[in-house]
C-alpha cells in the first residue's frame, strides 16, 4: 500500500512531452459480447493542446502537474479528459507514447479528491474505489508510479498487485481498502478466490492495453473480475489501447456499451514519426549482422524475439560480442526483470532483448531503435513493438530481420500499414 505524504515533493521523471474462495458471483453484472460487428465512429474532439490548469480544479493535483512538468495536454488527453472528467465512459485509441496513462489517471484522482473533500475530514473508506487492469507486471508498476507522482500531496492510497512477488503485502493493502488498485488479472483473481479485497464499491474501472486484455485468452478473467463490481450503469468504465480492431471493439461494447469512442490518429497503424526498414537474412547471418548494426547505433535499443529461450540465447550471444545486453521475459523473476529495466533506463545496459512482455505500455524515454529479430506474430504486435520508440513526438526507427520464408509476412505488414520495408 502506498500512502502519499508530503516531504520534498513528488518524484519526477525527465519528460519532453507536454502531458506526458471465489470472487463474488453476480451473473446479472457480467458483460457479454454484443453484436458481431462494431460500427463505432469517433466522437468529435479538438486535439489542440490546452492548459491542465483549465481542466483540473483540485489545487493539490494542479500543483503536482506543475511540479512534474505537465503544462499542456497531448492530443489524446485533449480528446479524452473533457469526457472522462464528466464521469462518462470512454474508449480511447491512440498511438503508443502519446500520454494515455494520464488521460485516465487524472480523472480518477480528480473524482476521488472531489468526493473526499465533499464528505469532509471524517470520511473513511474501507473498500477499493478505482480498479485498473493491465496485462503485465511492468505496466502495472509503471501505472502505480504515475499515480504516486500525481497524488503525492493528496490523501490517496494506491497498490500494485501482480505476480512474481509475495502475496502478503498485497493482501494487507487490499484488506485495508486501498483507494486505487492497479493489477494484473491473474494475481488479482488469486486474491479474490481467497475473499481478499472488496470491489463492490468500485466507482471507476479501467482497462489499459485493452486489446490484449480482451483477447479471448484474457476475457474470462476480465469477465470474472467485472462480476465482482457494481453493474455497468453504476460505475465509470474506461478502456485504452494503441490498437482497437473490430473483434476487440465487440468486447469493449460489452464492457461499456454507452461509452464515448475517441480515436486519435490511426486505429491500427504505428506512429508516423517512426521510420521502418527490413532485411532478409538466413538465421545464421542474423546475429553477426545485428551486432554490427548495433555498434553503429547511438542510443538504447530493444530487440524483440518470439520466445523466452530465444531471448536468453540472443542476449548471451550479443554479450559475448562485446555488447551490454540483458534479457527480459516472463520466466525471469520480478527482481531480475526490474533490475534489467532499471539498468537499461540508466544506460548501463545498451540492449534489452525482450519477448512481447515488454511491448505493452513499457515507457522508457529515448529508445533509439527497435529490432524485430523475427517477424512479429500479428500486425498489432508489430505496432506495439515498434511503439517503444518514437514516443512523445521524438523520432524513432524500427528494423525487422526476416528469414527468407518470412518474406510474405513482411509484405502483409507493408500492405496493412502502407509501409515500404524492403528496398
Amino acid at each position: 500500500m502506498t500512502d502519499h505524504r508530503p516531504s520534498d515533493g513528488p518524484p519526477r521523471r525527465p519528460r519532453r512531452r507536454r502531458g506526458g474462495g471465489g470472487a463474488p458471483s453476480r451473473p446479472h453484472h457480467a458483460p457479454r459480447p454484443v453484436s458481431p460487428h462494431s460500427t463505432r465512429t469517433s466522437a468529435p474532439f479538438d486535439p489542440a493542446p490546452v492548459s491542465f490548469g483549465s481542466l483540473i480544479a483540485d489545487v493539490d493535483l494542479r500543483d503536482a502537474l506543475e511540479q512534474r512538468g505537465f503544462v499542456e495536454t497531448t492530443p489524446i488527453q485533449s480528446a479524452v479528459l473533457p469526457y472522462a472528467l464528466q464521469g462518462k465512459d470512454v474508449i480511447g485509441c491512440a498511438e503508443t507514447g502519446t500520454g494515455k496513462t494520464a488521460a485516465y489517471v487524472l480523472p480518477i484522482l480528480a473524482r476521488l479528491l472531489r468526493e473526499d473533500k465533499a464528505a469532509g475530514p471524517k470520511a473513511a473508506h474501507h473498500a477499493t474505489r478505482a480498479l485498473i487492469l493491465a496485462p503485465t507486471r511492468e505496466l502495472a508498476t509503471q501505472i502505480d508510479d504515475e499515480i504516486q507522482g500525481f497524488s503525492y500531496h493528496a490523501p490517496i492510497a494506491s497498490a500494485a498487485v501482480y505476480g512474481g512477488v509475495p502475496m502478503e503485502p498485497q493482501e494487507r493493502s487490499l484488506k485495508a481498502g486501498v483507494d486505487i488498485v492497479v493489477a494484473t488479472p491473474g494475481r488479482l483473481l488469486d486474491h479474490m478466490r481467497s475473499s481478499v479485497g472488496d470491489f463492490t464499491k468500485v466507482e471507476i474501472f479501467v482497462l489499459d492495453e485493452a486489446d490484449r486484455m480482451m483477447d479471448m485468452g484474457f476475457w474470462p478473467d476480465v469477465r470474472r473480475i467485472a462480476e465482482a463490481m457494481p453493474p455497468v450503469n453504476a460505475r465509470q468504465t474506461m478502456l485504452f489501447s494503441a490498437t482497437m480492431p473490430d473483434e476487440v471493439m465487440r468486447f469493449a461494447d460489452a464492457l461499456a456499451p454507452d461509452a464515448v469512442f475517441v480515436q486519435v490518429g490511426s486505429r491500427r497503424g504505428p506512429a508516423e514519426n517512426i521510420t521502418h526498414e527490413a532485411r532478409v537474412l538466413s538465421g545464421r547471418e542474423k546475429v553477426s549482422f545485428l551486432a554490427k548494426y548495433l555498434r553503429r547505433t547511438v542510443g538504447p535499443t530493444i530487440v524483440f524475439v518470439n520466445t523466452k529461450i530465444g531471448a536468453d540465447r540472443l542476449a548471451r550471444q550479443l554479450y559475448s560480442m562485446g555488447l551490454h545486453a540483458a534479457p527480459i521475459h516472463a520466466d525471469r523473476s520480478q527482481k531480475d526483470r526490474t533490475a534489467a529495466i532499471e539498468a537499461f533506463r540508466a544506460g548501463r545496459t545498451k540492449v534489452l532483448v525482450a519477448t512481447d512482455v515488454a511491448a505493452r505500455g513499457l515507457d522508457i524515454d529515448d529508445v533509439a531503435l527497435i529490432v524485430n529479430f523475427e517477424v512479429p506474430r500479428g500486425l498489432d504486435t508489430y505496432v506495439h513493438r515498434v511503439g517503444r520508440t518514437g514516443r512523445y513526438d521524438a523520432k524513432g526507427h524500427a528494423l525487422t530481420l526476416a528469414d527468407p520464408s518470412e518474406r510474405r509476412d513482411l509484405e502483409q505488414i507493408e500492405k496493412a500499414f502502407g509501409l515500404k520495408l524492403l528496398e
